[in-house]
């Protein structure tokens, strides 16, 4: 893993085919805080390997989309293909970096309820990369939850 002077954060990914939420914890990896979402084009993994290396992550957690029977759903096949080739790439740029797929079950269902419940402006509650971004802050506390659960 990282150097201890380092923060060591974990990052969380929501993937998309047009738009990829993300999300970062604090230091402590107490709290998730979603950022602004990512476009899904060419520069994708070079913007989420400046943030790995920008916020010091040691472990990307990767919302993976099953069904209520915990099975593949179509978007599987395309989320462990992101996944591979981010860890890929992260091997090849000396990057110590674990990755991580993590069920994403009602992450979007429970960000859209959030947002409609939050201040937001009529028009910001319609952005999708807002429950893009949201949905990946979901599942990095439940990622989180998970881990503190299972560490006491």
């Amino acid at each position: 893993m990282n150097d201890k002077s380092k923060r060591d954060r974990y990052l969380a990914v929501d993937f998309g085919l047009k738009r990829i939420g993300i999300a970062i914890t604090d230091d402590l990896k107490l709290m998730a805080f979603p950022r602004k979402y990512i476009e899904n084009t060419e520069g994708v993994f070079e913007e989420i390997i400046k943030t790995v290396i920008d916020e010091d992550v040691s472990r990307i957690i990767i919302g993976h989309p099953l069904n209520f029977k915990s099975e593949a759903t179509h978007s599987t096949v395309s989320v462990i293909e992101f996944g591979k080739k981010l860890e890929e790439i992260c091997t090849k740029k000396k990057l110590r970096v674990e990755i991580i797929f993590f069920d994403e079950r009602f992450t979007s269902t429970l960000a859209q309820h959030y947002i409609n419940k939050s201040g937001l402006s009529k028009k910001k509650k319609r952005d999708k990369g807002i429950v893009d971004s949201e949905s990946a802050r979901i599942i990095l506390e439940d990622y989180l939850k998970k881990q503190n659960f299972h560490n006491q």
